[in-house]
């Protein structure tokens, strides 16, 4: 008898045990499966916060790459960069949801580096252009002083010839004292009315049609090239057909022509120049651009080549470029 009751209890026993088991593991799968969904659920904001910061970002960078687009191109500078930078972030902007955050900060460097590049640029085009517009004004201020002084010379010239009735020989003195100043106003308001090419820029074009800028930089193997620039706006200037000469000289000194191409000369001051391309264009007054492409069969030497440019007399415009 006692040997069944001590069954019994140990029966009872072992499902109580059973039964506690079985708890336990249900509590630990609740857990489990609490934890789970919190985690879940505290993923989802986390994306939406990284999508919402880079969206921030994104809109800030390209600001800022726009407000450099609009400094550049008023300064005659080339923009390409700037642009297809702008494309990019439209279509990071479409696509953030799939990008790695790791991915997207590289992007945001490149950006940064960018704009860091142009404002190098910026402050270089902007020295130039300050150049230039003193320059311009220096000429037509002088210009302006030499028109007031020939109406002073003329009307003393009259007042006097009514007044004490000069004699033909002083009158003849004075008539050849007259055209010399006449001239030198002439010479004056030509310089002054000259056309001024700024942001000359050279860029390589490969056989895929491709361009890089060569203007501070050494390019491999050239065979064609693009030359940009624009004229600067000039009051005295008018608005007709001109022709501008292209000059690229060699590293040894030489001009580049090819008569079959179209190369010639022209007259500077008194002497005979081979030009390597001319183009007639018709002056706008408008900060217009201008470029010359220019092909050269058995390409282009190793080392620093000058390019040179003239218009009515003139030279206007100035660069370089370099072929390793």
């Amino acid at each position: 008898m006692e040997s069944e009751n001590t069954k019994v209890k140990e029966s009872g026993l072992k499902r109580r045990v059973l039964l506690l088991t079985i708890l336990v593991c249900l509590l630990v799968g609740w857990i489990l499966v609490d934890k789970l969904v919190f985690s879940a659920g505290k993923s989802q904001p986390s994306q939406d916060e990284f999508v919402e910061n880079a969206q921030d970002k994104l809109d800030s960078v390209s600001e800022q790459l726009n407000l450099r687009l609009i400094q550049i191109k008023k300064l005659g500078g080339k923009v390409n960069e700037l642009e297809t930078a702008q494309a990019q972030i439209l279509g990071d902007q479409a696509h953030l949801e799939d990008i790695d955050p790791a991915e997207f900060q590289k992007k945001i460097s490149f950006y940064v580096h960018l704009l860091g590049l142009k404002d190098a640029e910026i402050k270089k085009l902007t020295k130039e252009n300050v150049t230039l517009t003193q320059r311009n004004d220096s000429l037509s201020r002088e210009a302006q002083n030499l028109k007031v002084g020939l109406v002073t010379i003329q009307k003393a010239l009259k007042d006097s010839s009514k007044t004490f009735g000069l004699k033909a020989r002083e009158l003849s003195e004075r008539s050849r004292v007259l055209e010399i100043k006449n001239k030198e106003l002439a010479d004056k308001v030509s310089a002054a009315a000259a056309l001024r090419a700024e942001g000359v820029n050279v860029y390589a074009i490969s056989s895929r049609g491709k361009e890089a800028t060569v203007n501070n930089q050494k390019a491999k193997k050239v065979d064609k090239i693009r030359v940009m620039f624009h004229l600067q706006e000039n009051t005295l200037a008018t608005k007709e057909i001109k022709t501008i000469f292209l000059r690229i000289i060699e590293p040894t000194g030489s001009t580049i022509s090819d008569y079959n191409l179209g190369s010639g000369s022209f007259e500077f001051k008194g002497r005979e120049l081979t030009f390597t391309s001319r183009q007639r264009i018709f002056y706008e007054n408008n900060h217009q651009s201008v470029e010359f492409i220019y092909t050269r069969p058995n390409g282009f030497k190793n080392g620093k080549h000058e390019i040179e440019l003239y218009a009515e007399g003139y030279l206007i415009g100035l660069g370089t470029f370099e072929v390793r």
